[in-house]
């Protein structure tokens, strides 16, 4: 059992507290958005995924028969009210996505891609619907490499046209919404059409977020046009802001389904910008518009604690994949017997992570173009082998992607090599009266995409998660750039069943680092017994590669001496997370949302 009265060391609050006392207390509050952000902190390197604003309190919500949990206040109330309308999960999901790709565009919207998973409860089945970009029909493995054949600067690639993928999201809603769906498509745009029309006021985060990208949204005459103001200064927080352009995409959309997306004006403007972009044109075409499917994958889970089953998404997502060989490792490893303030916990943690990590970058890829090892990473007995080399006091010197026992003829030959994987992201969780829960992650990739806004709303830079080489030291990178292949992920939405019954939804934003907040949080609440709302405020702690980085102005600074000791090295940074989720108890739908986003929980 997790000792409450240390879990204190670890959270960012200032002041002391018993977890015991409080958590009563906890589930009958309501969550409020608190105001304003405080001032934003500057970003310790020029890649990394959505720049840290600073933090909002948070309290747990306690829910009896729907919840919605997103990143923005605006798209947690508008879903809401489609759940008392008598919508469904999927209902309520795409009206919060809409509602978040105009006031949160930085993230995600209906030009970038997504992973759902959907629990429907009547059938008490568990779907994994795909809707992550593809790589145009005309892509080849030299997409990002210069004219020396050596690879692009990763913002020489981001910007313009060249990363963007063919967009999933309207595709995902629109499938998803054929087989969920409640209430009318059309009733489903309402509000962001709405809110678009009449304006919504620009948060501090999006604000902070414009300021930091200034130089490249400046650059680009849609973003610029969008972003600034008639002086040519970015949009300032409080302002009221419009986007008719955004509205009169949704109501093609809303009228024509899919094909108003897919086809069209709409897709004739995308392609005309991704193509004619003036320094970095690109490949999307009509051909691959209207080509665009959604796939259903198989569900990723694995038993965990004897009494849990951990599900995600399946590959080119390798969240589930990943998430599910940390957990296997650290409990085979024995991390249940220490406590959070051991420092040989984190040890085993890291480690875990660092081998996870490295299977990920050989193994992991589109299963259409690669072959899937899925199982074989799963399998009991690879994974017990890969545990003993946990079993140590000190950090592992050496971490190699596993050694599958298939055949040979079986196992191509990959290197194992790592891509960019910096997404701007979004996590939103619901349930609905009916028991049916959604947890899905929808990104555009690099914070603003690819600079690039069409009829309101901006592309993806999706693309750019692929590898920028498709070879090294003479063997193939799964992760390769084809043609019509979909970027290998990081998005890790999650639903835990507890006895075989739904007992968790969680997902974040953060790029690669998603699999390690993801992790923490569920190592947190599964195993340590820390609950979910103080699971998702712990600092952050993360290793993929030997540098365990610690969040920057949390108490997990303190670490830094005891883990140089065990033999890491160590970095001090921002790691922006958007952790939200929600955990289904006797008492009830129990809320978490991350303070180091604007995200708001609202239930009855």
């Amino acid at each position: 059992m997790f000792h409450f009265n240390l879990l204190h060391s670890l959270l960012r609050s200032h002041f002391q507290f018993n977890f015991l006392l409080l958590l009563p207390c906890l589930l009958l509050l309501c969550l409020v958005f608190t105001g304003p952000l405080i001032a934003a902190t500057q970003i310790s390197d020029s890649i990394s995924p959505e720049a840290e604003t600073g933090r909002t309190n948070k309290e747990a919500l306690l829910a009896k028969q729907h919840l919605v949990v997103t990143a923005n206040p605006y798209a947690s109330k508008a879903a809401f009210a489609i759940l008392k309308q008598g919508g469904s999960a999927i209902d309520a999901m795409i009206t919060a996505q809409l509602v978040l790709g105009l006031v949160e565009p930085q993230s995600s919207g209906i030009g970038g891609g997504a992973f759902l998973l959907y629990f429907d409860n009547k059938n008490q089945a568990l779907l994994s619907f795909d809707g992550r970009e593809t790589a145009p029909a005309a892509a080849s493995e030299n997409l990002f490499l210069t004219a020396k054949q050596s690879p692009m600067g990763f913002f020489d690639a981001v910007v313009g046209g060249r990363s963007v993928g063919v967009p999933g999201v309207i595709a995902l809603m629109w499938q998803s919404h054929q087989q969920y769906g409640k209430l009318p498509w059309k009733t489903l745009f309402t509000p962001a059409i709405e809110l678009a029309q009449q304006g919504f006021i620009v948060s501090p985060r999006l604000a902070q977020l414009v300021t930091l990208d200034q130089n490249k949204l400046g650059q680009q005459p849609s973003t610029r046009d969008y972003f600034f103001d008639l002086k040519g200064e970015p949009i300032k927080a409080g302002a009221t802001l419009q986007n008719l352009a955004y509205a009169d995409s949704l109501s093609i959309i809303a009228k024509l389904g899919k094909k108003g997306f897919y086809q069209g004006r709409l897709a004739k403007a995308m392609v005309n910008a991704v193509q004619q972009h003036p320094t970095n044109p690109g490949l999307l075409s009509l051909e691959d518009l209207g080509n665009y499917q959604v796939k259903t994958r198989p569900n990723i889970c694995l038993p965990y604690q004897q009494i849990y089953q951990v599900c995600g998404m399946g590959l080119p997502s390798s969240g589930a994949l990943t998430v599910n060989q940390i957990l296997a490792l650290t409990e085979q490893a024995g991390l249940s017997q220490l406590t959070a303030d051991n420092p040989q916990a984190w040890r085993l943690i890291g480690d875990a992570s660092r081998l996870a990590f490295a299977d990920r970058a050989r193994y992991m890829a589109d299963p259409d173009f690669t072959p899937d090892y899925s199982h074989a990473l799963l399998d009991k007995t690879y994974l017990s082998k890969r545990a003993k080399l946990l079993g140590r006091n000190i950090a592992l010197s050496d971490v190699q992607a596993g050694e599958l026992s298939l055949a040979p003829d079986t196992v191509t030959q990959l290197a194992s090599q790592t891509s960019e994987a910096l997404p701007s992201t979004t996590h939103l969780a619901i349930h609905d009266r009916d028991g049916n829960i959604v947890s899905m992650t929808s990104s555009i990739e690099n914070a603003f995409g690819a600079r690039l806004m069409v009829g309101g709303f901006l592309l993806n830079n999706q693309l750019t998660d692929f590898s920028f080489q498709s070879h090294y030291q003479g063997q193939v990178i799964a992760n390769r750039v084809m043609a019509n292949k979909r970027p290998r992920s990081s998005m890790s939405p999650t639903l835990v069943f507890k006895h075989n019954k739904p007992y968790m939804a969680l997902g974040s934003p953060g790029g690669s680092r998603i699999i390690n907040y993801v992790s923490q949080v569920l190592i947190a609440h599964l195993t340590w017994q820390v609950p979910l709302q103080q699971a998702i405020e712990m600092p952050h702690l993360v290793n993929q590669s030997g540098v365990y980085l610690l969040e920057q102005d949390t108490p997990a600074t303190q670490w830094q001496s005891a883990l140089e000791k065990l033999g890491y090295k160590t970095q001090v940074k921002p790691l922006n997370s958007g952790l939200h989720g929600f955990v289904i108890t006797e008492h009830g739908l129990e809320s978490g949302v991350d303070p180091r986003r604007e995200g708001l929980a609202v239930g009855e």
